[in-house]
């Protein structure tokens, strides 16, 4: 089932996160180096998107039952995964920086692998453009963060893989 994001965020990043985890993102260890130029931070229960708007997020999430084949990444600028434990049995999707849940579900508690798709971020100037982020979640067996595709903004100093 696929679920529409349409929010308002601030500081480039938007959590999704176990409801019941303490979603510390302010710890030195979350929003790293390569946590930043990977796009996603990892942290216990939680994980922050690195998004190239300031503001509104526009989105679509999707459970799936087992993870899709990566066929064709011309049409995105940025792919990365990585784990969330979910313990609660509830996934929440929060704004940055007052937390405002914007989306919640309900799924069997367990290791999740998520994978955050990022398009059009070419087009964001100032705070605002058409970027659009299609996740997907699926149960899976934990493994480290991996990146499919690095969009490297011009003018930024990323690290590359």
């Amino acid at each position: 089932m696929k679920y529409p994001l349409d929010f308002y965020t601030q500081y480039g990043q938007f959590y999704i996160c176990d409801k019941d985890s303490e979603n510390d993102t302010g710890k030195d260890s979350f929003w790293t180096s390569d946590a930043f130029n990977d796009r996603l931070a990892i942290g216990t229960g939680v994980l922050g998107i690195g998004t190239e708007c300031y503001g509104p997020v526009k989105g679509e999430l999707e459970i799936l039952d087992f993870s899709r084949t990566i066929t064709d990444l011309d049409e995105y600028d940025h792919v990365v995964e990585g784990d969330l434990e979910i313990n609660s049995g509830v996934i929440q999707i929060l704004d940055c920086p007052n937390s405002i849940v914007e989306l919640e579900l309900t799924v069997p508690p367990g290791n999740y692998r998520v994978r955050i798709y990022s398009s059009n971020l070419a087009s964001v100037e100032g705070d605002e453009g058409d970027d659009f982020y299609k996740i997907e979640i699926w149960r899976g067996l934990s493994t480290e963060r991996k990146v499919f595709k690095r969009y490297n903004r011009p003018g930024a100093n990323y690290k590359n893989n």
